[in-house]
């Protein structure tokens, strides 16, 4: 009977353990603004109703490069959509144009264009899921060159100097710029107080000129898919501000990427993130 007992005993324990080794390992959970977890379905069917949908990424972070291309794959399986990127700026699109058309290879669009380091690894995927459907692709982002000016040459008035050629790169003038949204203040705070509001404008004309190509190239036949860094569209800030600017009635989905040792449980400072907020696990590799 002993025997019996421990025979029995040995064999929970071996389920036990068994059990134990044999849960999925989850790399990241979905959860909605309130810290309630979702699943993909009912992020891709948010999507699929929306005008634009700004997902904040981390730029290092393949969970992220992964679901982007995922969601954008998902979406064009029954819908036409637009993708927009923060990584390709707006004096770029003709070069765009002609990659996408293939008039020109990758090697020449990377000589001449002004791409980022890890372009060829974490975009051109759904560059080339876009080439390979015939979507358009917008190059969303202000010529770092102008960005600069606005930091280091005075702030927004930098900008009245630029050509009438180069001001086509840019959100219209004059800039509508609000220091006392969160983001921007935080920022601010970070880089150490109010003398450094020129590095905080430099901010906010990249989220104005993403805001205004993002717009102009939406209709309402589509889906306007942009990439952006998490900082962008947090908190229904930056992008997503200046859109509600632009037009009060889009409609207009958040998605943002944050990171945690313990993914299942939800983070009260993430709460109202965005629409649906990522939480990846701490110990994702990086990509750069």
């Amino acid at each position: 009977m002993k025997k019996l007992i421990s025979i029995l005993i040995f064999c929970l324990i071996s389920l036990c353990f068994k059990n134990v080794y044999t849960q999925t390992k989850k790399a990241f959970e979905i959860y909605s603004y309130k810290g309630k977890k979702v699943s993909y379905k009912k992020l891709i069917n948010r999507a699929k109703s929306a005008d634009v949908v700004l997902f904040g990424e981390y730029h290092d972070n393949p969970i992220s490069h992964w679901l982007e291309f995922e969601l954008a794959k998902d979406l064009l399986s029954k819908h036409k959509i637009v993708i927009g990127a923060e990584m390709l700026e707006a004096d770029d699109q003709k070069l765009l144009d002609n990659f996408l058309k293939d008039d020109i290879n990758l090697s020449t669009f990377d000589s001449i264009a002004d791409l980022w380091s890890n372009f060829e690894t974490d975009y051109l995927p759904i560059i080339n899921l876009a080439k390979e459907n015939n979507v358009p692709v917008i190059a969303t982002n202000i010529p770092r060159k102008y960005a600069r000016k606005v930091y280091r040459e005075g702030g927004f008035s930098a900008l009245d100097l630029l050509s009438k050629e180069e001001k086509k790169y840019i959100a219209p003038l004059p800039i509508l710029f609000d220091p006392e949204l969160p983001q921007y203040k935080n920022m601010l705070d970070m880089m150490g107080g109010h003398e450094m509001t020129d590095i905080v404008k430099a901010q906010a004309i990249k989220d104005a000129t993403m805001a205004y190509f993002i717009q102009k190239n939406t209709n309402e036949n589509s889906i306007f898919f942009h990439i952006n860094g998490a900082y962008h569209s947090d908190f229904k800030e930056g992008i997503y501000w200046y859109l509600k600017q632009l037009n009060s009635n889009i409609n207009c989905l958040t998605v943002s990427t944050v990171k945690e040792e313990n993914i299942n449980k939800f983070n009260k400072e993430n709460k109202s993130r965005a629409d649906f907020i990522i939480v990846v696990d701490s110990d994702m590799n990086s990509t750069y």
